[in-house]
């Protein structure tokens, strides 16, 4: 099975022969030695990562594309962990000569991001591969991410995967819990006037208009995901196409429903709200072949401290974001 510990062996027995040789070649420990190393390390790790990509792309017949975000391993909010209208360049650059009859496995694991550089993603993908798109999650998808997998045909999760709410972070804030502070702000100010001035200090966070923006990001989330799903993954349910979707959106793009910004719906849950979910446990090999592709990028954001962001695709087309992860 493709776990961590696994990958981690294969790389080392690849990478310590000819980190040896340049410690042979060079003794001592200088900067240009140093380089050098740097310079194996991270052409192997893309080495590894396109192989696995190629491995998975064989065995299913279809494209693969990773977004991988190293948000997990971050402690600032640097932007570039978030999906951006910077992204649209990966995807451009991962999509160059590929062969686009044979569709698109999308494998995702992203905290979220903007609403309107989401919504450019989706089109320019169903534009390039109508809609077969299929999104695999190994572990996150988050927030406008879920926005992303719900435009799919079809998700692919493991037990160990989760999506979250749709709520729509604009400027970096959860915009429902912008609202809902609001709203919290007016209903206890009208029954105790003497809070006022403690909500006052908090209200006064936001710039003039901002709240109104909340809103009409919230409101694009819920239509372009109705639409989304009206138009692939339930397109053949004709009676209970709206009862499908509501179902879906009454949960994930509703605070009261799901509380928290950052709630984990798992696979049963998904299933239960009545997307198209296939359980990655379902084909041994094609997990084999996940996880393994998996748990390469989890060990080049452990491996390049530099590293935000991987788009790239299994014609070994790369888009790599560096900066800064942590103070």
């Amino acid at each position: 099975m493709g776990n961590y510990t696994d990958i981690e062996k294969e790389f080392e027995s690849i990478i310590q022969p000819k980190l040896n040789a340049i410690l042979v070649a060079s003794p001592n420990n200088t900067p240009q030695r140093q380089q050098q190393i740097n310079a194996i390390i991270s052409q192997e790790l893309f080495a590894l990562r396109t192989n696995k990509m190629v491995d998975l792309s064989s065995f299913t017949g279809r494209n693969v594309i990773c977004y991988f975000s190293a948000f997990l391993q971050s402690s600032i909010a640097n932007p570039e962990l978030s999906i951006n209208d910077n992204d649209i360049n990966g995807f451009m650059n991962a999509l160059s000569g590929m062969d686009k009859s044979k569709g698109l496995d999308l494998i995702l694991h992203t905290p979220g991001g903007g609403v309107t550089a989401t919504e450019s993603i989706v089109t320019y993908l169903r534009k390039i591969f109508k809609k077969d798109i299929r999104v695999i999650v190994p572990h996150m998808a988050m927030s406008a991410g879920t926005m992303i997998a719900c435009s799919s045909k079809e998700i692919v999760m493991g037990k160990q995967s989760s999506l979250g709410p749709i709520d729509p972070q604009y400027h970096n804030v959860p915009a429902q819990g912008v609202l809902k502070e609001f709203e919290k702000a007016i209903a206890e100010t009208q029954v105790s006037p003497n809070k006022s001035l403690i909500w006052k200090e908090i209200i006064k966070q936001y710039r003039p208009t901002f709240v109104g923006e909340c809103e009409n990001a919230v409101k694009m989330s819920y239509d372009l995901v109705d639409g989304w799903l009206s138009d692939c993954m339930f397109k053949g349910y004709k009676s209970t196409k709206k009862a499908r979707i509501a179902k879906v959106l009454d949960e994930l793009s509703s605070h009261d429903a799901s509380k928290l910004h950052d709630r984990h719906y798992d696979f049963e849950k998904c299933k239960k709200l009545g997307l198209k979910v296939t359980a990655l446990e379902s084909n041994q090999d094609f997990q084999d072949k996940v996880l393994s592709l998996y748990h390469s990028y989890l060990l080049s954001i452990y491996r390049l401290p530099s590293s935000v962001k991987y788009i790239e695709c299994q014609r070994g087309q790369t888009f790599v974001i560096n900066g800064k992860r942590n103070p």
